[in-house]
């Protein structure tokens, strides 16, 4: 893709996430999680930062998406997987607390509502560009981060 410009996509890809040949999505997913355990081991970041993360990444991401989805001609290219980063960063800041138990939720939930997609969601991505590619995303988090936080208060993790 030499007419994308690089840094579009590499925020796209997630630095190359999206090429994973196999379930790019869960790819991207799996590398927001990684990426957030560093964070919360390393720098003791609040779970709350999840949500202010996912939210400065929008722009962004919005942005890149657009860039590569026009690029490779398609609506909503397998490559793009900083709309996963983003909703598995949302599903985290709901957590009552963070521990494996709740890392493993939170990716499950969050692929079981990506790939699922209940209203609004399968409907948000009719919405233009780089916008529709991002937004069921967004619903996804939301909707996972919803069932984390209920698992969490009732001590299931």
């Amino acid at each position: 893709m030499p007419s994308a410009p690089r840094l579009a996509t590499l925020l796209a890809t997630w630095f190359g996430c999206g090429y994973s040949p196999v379930a790019p999505g869960t790819a991207g997913s799996a590398a927001a999680i990684v990426l957030a355990i560093g964070l919360q081991e390393f720098g003791s970041f609040p779970v709350w930062y999840f949500a202010l993360f996912a939210a400065l990444l929008f722009a962004p991401a919005v942005w890149s998406a657009g860039v590569v989805a026009t690029n490779v001609g398609r609506k909503d290219p397998s490559i793009v997987v900083i709309d996963e980063v983003i909703g598995q960063w949302i599903s985290l800041a709901s957590a009552p607390r963070l521990n494996w138990r709740s890392y493993l939720l939170a990716f499950v939930l969050f692929r079981l509502f990506d790939i699922w997609k209940p209203p609004p969601a399968r409907q948000l991505e009719a919405l233009p560009g780089g916008l529709g590619i991002n937004a069921d995303d967004v619903m996804a988090g939301i909707y996972a981060a919803l069932v984390l936080f209920v698992a969490g208060w009732f001590n299931l993790y």
